[in-house]
């Protein structure tokens, strides 16, 4: 893996198509313009209008983050994470909590597919705890430690079985970067500019903030593409983590 120091502060931002046709992506990404190279596809997008999406923004010259969130046995996580690969993204993401084999199988996935189609690996990226949970909601549904010190433990077990870096809220950036090191991604949303509204995430930070703490790229969705000019909220975002 590479330092990541030297990432560009264009890529740093993660534009979330947080829309469920074809048509109203291509919308975003065209009043967005060349102001924003790096996009997510998440759940919603893909799973309504498919490879498309991939295929539309790689011709555009745009990076893409597939935000799918794998999570189950290792043999089909392998499969699914091999059939993605072919897409050519840049970034792809699995849950932690599948476990060490699971993650292994991911990294195997994508190694073995992009090695055949002499291709860039994608980045195989862990989702540690989901930016919706504060602790009463994670006590809900069993959590027996608190938010940070899970997150950290899922981060160091997706280190160990060799993924790229994780997902996590900018609240754990920081003791993340601090275990895990220089060069393990550490992608992170629920980043919330000054201008913007909180909306339903509650572990939250500004961008320059995140950044600070070590995040090294930014997820960032309804602040821009809801913006009254969204040209307008990316600038002031860049300005914003200017010499982070």
């Amino acid at each position: 893996m590479s330092n990541l120091t030297n990432i560009k502060k264009e890529d740093r931002i993660i534009v979330a198509l947080d829309v469920n046709t074809f048509d109203k992506m291509k919308d975003i990404t065209l009043m967005l313009g060349d102001s924003v190279f790096f996009y997510k596809v998440g759940m919603g997008l893909f799973y309504s209008a498919g490879n498309q999406t991939v295929a539309y923004l790689k011709e555009a010259g745009k990076k893409v983050f597939l935000d799918l969130k794998l999570h189950d046995i290792p043999n089909t996580v392998e499969k699914s994470i091999a059939a993605l690969t072919e897409l050519g993204v840049d970034l792809i993401t699995v849950h932690a909590s599948g476990g060490r084999a699971m993650m292994e199988a991911a990294i195997r996935g994508a190694t073995m597919t992009a090695e055949k189609l002499k291709i860039n690996r994608p980045k195989i990226l862990a989702v540690t705890i989901l930016t919706s949970f504060d602790e009463k909601g994670w006590e809900e549904v069993g959590g027996k430690t608190p938010i940070k010190q899970q997150v950290l433990h899922l981060a160091q077990l997706a280190k160990g079985a060799g993924v790229d870096g994780v997902v996590a809220s900018p609240q754990e950036a920081k003791s993340i970067r601090q275990v895990c090191g220089e060069t393990f991604e550490i992608v992170t949303p629920g980043i919330r500019p000054a201008f913007a509204q909180v909306n339903d995430q509650k572990r939250i930070a500004t961008p320059a903030q995140a950044l600070s703490d070590g995040a090294s790229r930014l997820v960032i969705g309804r602040p821009i593409t809801k913006a009254e000019n969204p040209q307008m909220a990316v600038q002031c975002i860049l300005e914003e983590i200017r010499g982070n």
